[in-house]
């Protein structure tokens, strides 16, 4: 542990690209997702003085509550649509380069947010969460990418859990200035949903410093100097020969072959369990139950005796739960490896989940039930944290090779955002009919996903791509002769274990 930890120091550059990406990438996608919480209110009686103001027409209840739901989940639309656009605009301007050009809609939605009080205009906080959606689902993908062919191997996996470490960031900061002593006011809530411009902005002053990926210097634009050059600046007096080496051979095994479309990512029957692991993943990413288990949290507190005008103080545990423990995967995940903590997570928030079931039902019955209530959703965001949510995001970059990996982050991200849209839709009526017992069904996905990694998906840690495309045929190929094949040979795409199938 204290040996990456080490190395990572060694790595200033390294280290401050991981900050600077992070603040201005998933910070804001787990700033968006907490903060409308706190402002609800505000923004429904904006969107009534806005009708009564422009129309001389007062909305019923049902009518604010239909457009409020809709200026919630049109982020998820802008998310979607950014992640489409991700993949080509990270191989036509490079990863460096998208992330600039993508503050720049993140301010123009921070500055919507900012006048929509004093134009007294509803449509601009609309407009606003759709550009934000759109920063968020760009920047999910081109920082992972960014951070993941920046980093030494022996590092990926503390850098891939950054990205996650700063979505928990942002979703308790979300949690936090939203409360009434900060910024969470019939005064103050413009600022506060306006406050992405600012971490935009920080991010558009400080990345230029940084250099543009090597890998994508290397691999996709062929220019090897200047690959030299970006590694010379990340890694500063570490030894990359090592790695400059492995991505010759995959320069070599690659032949030429430009960046593939997720269409081409399907087509390609060599990568067909890659292809597998990244739906299934992602898909149980949003389908694991972390939305339900935080939509519980406030009855679980109630019952459990907070008063109902402090429950937004102590839901503030539960973002900084999880913020802890991404922290402390960071440290961790090198020592332990991506494939355990991703399978084991899956397997324990499912006996999480079936418990809570449990509980939840009978807390009304036995007085000390809600305490283990309690208890158990902390277990849960904990198991969450230093499973799913911090090995998930960098799985396309280490599994698939150079050419498919804007097609997986593509593919990956656009599960992600149709998930939580579809969750988005469909959880209120869940709730309201199944009640405790729609943890059932995310106790199913978590437990499929679970089984999946822990017998189909090899451990990604200290491996090149080479060695898990080959570590993929050893497990799924039962030809002999597909077994002893050099992995170089089956990133061509050509043959592989696709008779198989």
């Amino acid at each position: 542990m204290m040996q990456h930890l080490n190395l990572l120091l060694d790595c200033p550059v390294v280290l401050a690209a991981i900050f600077i990406c992070g603040i201005g990438g998933t910070f804001q996608y787990g700033f968006c997702v907490s903060v409308m919480t706190s402002p609800s209110a505000f923004i429904k009686k904006l969107i009534n003085t806005t009708c009564v103001e422009r129309y001389d027409f007062s909305l019923e209840e049902w009518q604010v509550s239909l457009i409020w739901s809709f200026i919630v989940s049109i982020f998820c639309i802008g998310g979607l649509l950014g992640s489409l656009m991700a993949g080509p605009l990270t191989s036509k301007f490079g990863r460096k380069r998208c992330l600039l050009l993508n503050n720049f809609v993140a301010i123009a939605g921070a500055l919507l947010m900012i006048l929509s009080q004093t134009a007294v205009s509803f449509e601009m906080i609309m407009v606003a969460r759709f550009l934000y959606g759109i920063n968020s689902g760009v920047g999910l993908s081109a920082q992972t990418m960014y951070l993941i062919e920046c980093a030494p191997k022996r590092l990926r996996g503390m850098v891939g859990v950054s990205v996650a470490t700063f979505l928990s960031l942002g979703r308790f900061s979300g949690q936090l200035l939203g409360i009434r002593e900060l910024l969470g006011t019939e005064k103050d809530w413009p600022w506060l949903l306006g406050f992405n411009g600012f971490a935009a902005l920080f991010q558009l002053f400080t990345l230029p410093f940084l250099p543009e990926s090597p890998r994508f210097l290397l691999l996709e634009r062929g220019d090897s100097q200047a690959s030299a050059k970006a590694f010379e600046r990340l890694w500063g007096k570490n030894d990359y020969s090592r790695e400059l080496d492995d991505m010759m051979k995959e320069k070599a095994s690659l032949h030429s072959i430009p960046n593939q479309s997720v269409l081409e990512l399907f087509q390609s029957r060599s990568l067909r369990w890659q292809l597998f692991t990244i739906l299934i993943a992602f898909s149980s990413l949003q389908l694991s139950g972390i939305n339900a288990v935080y939509f519980y949290s406030f009855e679980v507190l109630s019952a459990a005796g907070i008063p109902h005008d402090k429950l937004a103080y102590a839901a503030l545990g539960t973002g900084l739960c999880e913020l802890v423990t991404s922290t402390t995967c960071f440290i961790i995940i090198e020592s332990m490896g991506k494939k355990v903590l991703l399978y084991r997570g899956y397997i324990a928030m499912s006996v999480t989940l079936g418990l809570l079931t449990i509980t939840v039902y009978f807390q009304k019955s036995i007085s000390w039930l809600p305490y283990c209530s309690l208890v158990l959703v902390f277990f849960f965001i904990f198991f969450f944290a230093i499973g799913p949510a911090a090995t998930t995001a960098p799985l396309p970059g280490e599994i698939l090779p150079q050419s498919f990996k804007s097609a997986g982050y593509t593919l990956g991200c656009t599960i992600n955002w149709m998930g939580l849209f579809a969750l988005g839709m469909l959880f209120p009526t869940m709730v309201e009919n199944l009640e405790s017992f729609c943890f059932l069904i995310f106790l199913v996905f978590c437990l499929v996903c679970g089984l999946y990694v822990a017998f189909n998906v090899p451990e990604t840690k200290n491996r090149t791509v080479l060695e898990i495309t080959a570590e993929f045929e050893r497990m799924h190929c039962k030809d002999e002769t597909s077994q002893k094949k050099k992995p170089e040979q089956d990133l061509s795409g050509i043959k592989s274990c696709s008779t198989k199938f």
